[in-house]
């Protein structure tokens, strides 16, 4: 059995240590400045409270950091001002930049780069995903906490900054199609159009960001696809909508001039292309 220190039990932070707890190691907590909502996940995940971080850090071997990314930097500071000793692992949603400060504020503390994609486990199926990069051994260590059980384990490599740009990646389409579709939908309701378009998207594929080999495709119509999207953006303006994201990728596309009517080329190609 190893000791876990999680900071904090938010839902998916509750969530995880509850699996670590039940794959047979114990999970601290620290109670100090944290609300009755965050007592109660706690609680409900069998999580073992201590009152002060410098107890919990006493007693882990290792700490799992899951919180808002604003507060992470701080929270390693925190953690390293307090001497830890044990292995340190940042699972929160920061760019590499940030993974690469936060490891060299903790150095000599060894760090696991982790990021988690997928809702809090619960129920039978493993649907969440601890991606891990660092060292060998420490990302050993942090997997094996969760070997075999509803959040699964996924090892990298061995560089700092891979897993957090996994999620940076992974992020950047999953939010913001959530908040297109939002736009979208707002825009056909002013409209009267909502059914029709639940009925187009009925049509749509299902798996857009899997499909890479499409890419060449798109950078070779982006010279007509760049109009369109400022017609987009003023008719989202007309609507008391904010433009901002179809201008965004208006400006995206334009990056694409070269390519028009370009379709024999890689993905690989077309994708450096936007990297200027």
């Amino acid at each position: 059995m190893r000791t876990v220190g999680l900071l904090h039990p938010g839902r998916m932070g509750a969530a995880v240590g509850a699996e670590i707890r039940r794959n047979g190691h114990q999970v601290l907590w620290c109670t100090a400045g944290r609300s009755q909502a965050t007592r109660l996940r706690a609680e409900a995940a069998g999580l073992a409270p201590v009152d002060e971080l410098r107890v919990l850090l006493d007693r882990s071997e290792v700490v799992l950091s899951i919180c808002p990314p604003a507060a992470a930097e701080e929270l390693a500071q925190r953690v390293a001002a307090l001497g830890f000793g044990g292995v340190f692992v940042d699972a929160n949603a920061v760019n590499p930049a940030t993974l690469h400060r936060i490891v060299a504020r903790l150095d000599p503390t060894p760090v696991v780069d982790g990021s988690i994609i997928g809702p809090p486990p619960s129920g039978h199926r493993t649907a969440t995903r601890l991606h891990l990069s660092g060292p060998a051994p420490h990302l050993d260590l942090v997997a094996e906490l969760v070997a075999g059980t509803r959040v699964e384990p996924v090892r990298l490599g061995a560089e700092h900054g891979q897993a957090s740009a996994l999620k940076m990646a992974f992020a950047s389409y999953q939010k913001a199609a959530r908040v297109l579709a939002a736009v979208a939908h707002s825009l056909a309701d002013a409209h009267g159009v909502t059914e029709a378009l639940l009925a187009e998207a009925d049509r749509m594929p299902g798996r857009i960001l899997a499909q890479r080999d499409y890419l060449p495709s798109v950078a070779a119509r982006a010279w007509r696809w760049g109009p369109e999207m400022r017609e987009i953006a003023q008719t989202l303006r007309d609507a008391g909508l904010p433009p901002d994201l179809a201008e965004a990728a208006a400006t995206v596309l334009s990056r694409w001039d070269a390519r028009r009517g370009v379709y024999d080329v890689s993905a690989a190609t077309v994708l450096k292309d936007l990297r200027r």
